[in-house]
């Protein structure tokens, strides 16, 4: 959560005009700010499953079923309607819907709301199969609207009032989420052995990646060239695709995130900068929709202290520009990108810390929507 804010401050106050993955113009620091944000996505469609796992133990599966299904048209209604116009781009007038993470969270619950009836080595051969076989599919070329919600980022509608752009196809993100709630049952391992089998994975998976990588034949759209200085070639070696996500980027990142819930995964207290993330990651959903707005408010502040006006920051950008419609010479520095994170962060830890102890208190039952 906490990285996230990282690639959502760079969207909001970044130069959106240099692309941080287009080795012909980004920076090496630029290419990390973005890549070491690569964690994110994958990590909480992998956890989302394994949390649908952990909350519905014990209960019966008709009624896991309805939660997961209910929560995902929450999540959906989330990214379509009400963040988008009240934290991503502070207008009413829906000319520009971009349906991504929430919206692929909430398709990814529904249909696995469908598949919790099978049994858990069911669901993990789904799970594994999308993740490993989509890449096959990468010369397939369609504008159709159900390709492009399935596997291949485009518009599904274009017209001068209205346009929607679909950023994260469902393949193989269902996948991903249908592959966590199969990694469920590991947290019900004692301690010891589970950290051995998720160390033990997050290394094959790491070692999975090099060795593909390397191959350079399958995986990934985008193949690795040598360029012109060594340093530059390794970014090449990294630059996997995100938009659908990958074999090759899937094993790049939940890889290190697997040795990483590993490294965590320990009976002594969390230190304090651990306790200060768990704080954060108790109320995921609410932390998401505040810090996207509070970023917004930096960004209408920073543009009103450089231009003494503010229209743009109200205005429906393009796909290329989102969330805002940039004004002339707009972006921040890198390291000013990451003061506004910091900051943003920092401002985001107490309001965290009360709604945690808010929900920890109370049992309303539209409390487990936030």
């Amino acid at each position: 959560m906490i990285l996230m804010a990282l690639d959502h401050t760079r969207d909001f106050v970044g130069n959106t005009r240099i692309s941080p993955t287009d080795l012909r113009t980004a920076t090496t620091a630029l290419f990390f700010t973005r890549w070491i944000t690569h964690l994110c996505a994958p990590s909480f469609f992998l956890l989302a499953g394994t949390g649908a796992y952990l909350t519905g133990r014990g209960r019966p599966t008709g009624e896991r079923s309805r939660q997961l299904l209910l929560r995902g048209l929450w999540l959906i209604l989330l990214e379509t309607v009400i963040l988008r116009c009240l934290a991503w781009q502070f207008n009413f007038d829906f000319k520009l819907t971009m349906l991504v993470v929430l919206w692929a969270l909430g398709w990814s619950m529904i249909v696995l709301a469908a598949l919790i009836h099978l049994p858990i080595g069911a669901i993990a051969a789904f799970g594994l199969s999308m993740i490993a076989a989509h890449n096959l599919f990468d010369a397939v070329r369609s504008a159709h609207p159900l390709w492009t919600v399935l596997h291949s980022p485009n518009f599904i509608l274009q017209t001068p009032e209205r346009t929607v752009f679909v950023a994260y196809p469902l393949v193989p993100w269902i996948g991903v989420m249908a592959a966590g709630y199969a990694l469920g049952p590991v947290w019900e391992w004692s301690r010891d052995r589970r950290r051995r089998v998720l160390a033990r994975t997050g290394l094959a998976l790491t070692a999975g990646f090099f060795v593909l990588r390397t191959m350079n034949v399958y995986g990934d759209p985008a193949r690795w060239t040598t360029l012109a200085t060594a340093g530059r070639t390794v970014l090449s070696f990294l630059n996997t695709t995100k938009y659908p996500p990958s074999l090759l980027f899937l094993l790049m990142t939940l890889g290190p995130a697997l040795l990483l819930l590993a490294a965590f995964d320990r009976d002594e207290p969390a230190p304090p900068a651990l306790q200060t993330a768990l704080t954060i990651g108790r109320v995921p959903l609410f932390y998401y929709m505040l810090h996207a707005a509070l970023i917004h408010v930096v960004a209408i502040a920073i543009c009103y202290a450089r231009y003494g006006e503010v229209h743009w920051m109200f205005e429906s950008p393009s796909v290329s520009a989102y969330p805002i419609t940039p004004p002339p010479g707009w972006g921040l520095p890198l390291w000013g990108i990451y003061a506004v994170w910091i900051g943003v962060v920092a401002a985001m830890y107490p309001l965290c810390r009360w709604f945690a102890g808010f929900k920890a208190r109370r049992r309303d039952w539209w409390l487990q929507y936030l």
